[in-house]
């Protein structure tokens, strides 16, 4: 490519990003901060050679076609790429990438929180001391579980799934997990994790369940009314995942008449959408979407994205190039 690519950001990032960004291409920031309609991403792929896209913009087959002969790049803001047709994107010669890795311990940390917050029941405790409600202390008074001893049950060990296990060790959990493949023994042997292939079995035995999955077809609803019902009464369930990995309807359902013990939530199915009764539910633990929420973190996607677009406007094959979803 002769020139500086013209690159199109649909939100806006760190201003340290932005600058460096501006710098070495001809970028448009999306400075009113709003989620794209469908109507405007088109028009912005249309437009440009790049397109820098986030986990709000869904991106599908029949707007990769609308977009034009322009569009060479789409470097994609986060590791997911659920939210764009990778495969019709290839049809057309166009390169997806995202930024893998940046995240990991970050989501990780936000995990191992909500394990520990939800049954130790603090979330219950604060909101009791804001409504000016605590009695004082008193031998009865709030008792949740400690978490040393009891079984985690890890569904997806990938890098976060792994870095969960790290921190949950040092917790004294009982680390078990269920992947598509087994990891090496050296890796088990590392994490102190026991492999379970009977996925019902795990969620059935688990005194805490997180999950660390991508959303795919096969995983849509993995956890469903059927499923949720082999949980404990006194086991907590955490997701900061994807929420489309859990049917909504059949947790809430559990909650609210105590079938398990509670819940830390980071995703929603619905997005920004969420249904107020998680909001509502004392023995849930709600959170915005924020577990990859670090200014270090940020900055480290938003200098992978720019060295994805550096490779790809030179002629070379972008380091992040995504490969999974092609046909």
């Amino acid at each position: 490519m002769t020139g500086k690519p013209r690159v199109i950001v649909t939100r806006r990032l760190l201003p340290v990003v932005e600058d460096r960004m501006s710098e070495l291409f001809d970028v448009v920031i999306n400075t009113e901060d709003r989620i794209m309609d469908r109507d405007a991403l088109i028009a912005a792929m249309r437009d440009c050679d790049v397109l820098v896209p986030t986990v709000t913009d869904r991106i599908d087959g029949a707007m990769i076609e609308a977009a034009g002969d322009r569009l060479g790049l789409i470097a994609s803001f986060g590791a997911g790429t659920e939210h764009i047709d990778v495969a019709a994107a290839w049809s057309r010669r166009i390169i997806v990438t995202n930024t893998p890795g940046v995240f990991t311990e970050d989501t990780a940390d936000t995990a191992m929180a909500l394990i520990l917050t939800g049954p130790r029941r603090f979330a219950e405790g604060i909101t009791t001391l804001r409504q000016g409600k605590w009695p004082g202390w008193g031998p009865s008074f709030m008792l949740g579980h400690r978490i040393n001893g009891k079984r985690l049950g890890i569904i997806g060990m990938g890098r976060i799934g792994q870095a969960v296990a790290h921190r949950a060790r040092a917790f004294g959990l009982e680390i078990v997990y269920h992947n598509r493949h087994r990891l090496p023994d050296a890796v088990e042997n590392m994490l102190g994790a026991r492999y379970e292939s009977d996925l019902d079995r795990l969620i059935a035995e688990s005194d805490i369940l997180t999950l660390h999955c991508p959303a795919t077809a096969e995983t849509h609803h993995l956890l469903d009314a059927r499923r949720i019902a082999l949980m404990k009464p006194t086991s907590y369930l955490v997701n900061t995942a994807r929420g489309h990995l859990i049917d909504e309807e059949a947790l809430i359902t559990a909650l609210t008449h105590n079938k398990i013990g509670g819940a830390g939530l980071d995703v929603y199915a619905h997005e920004p959408e969420i249904d107020p009764r998680f909001i509502s539910l004392s023995n849930v633990l709600a959170l915005p979407h924020m577990a990859s929420a670090t200014i270090e973190g940020r900055e480290a996607s938003g200098e992978k994205v720019i060295a994805n677009i550096r490779f790809w406007a030179d002629g070379h094959r972008p380091p992040d190039q995504v490969l999974e979803g092609l046909v």
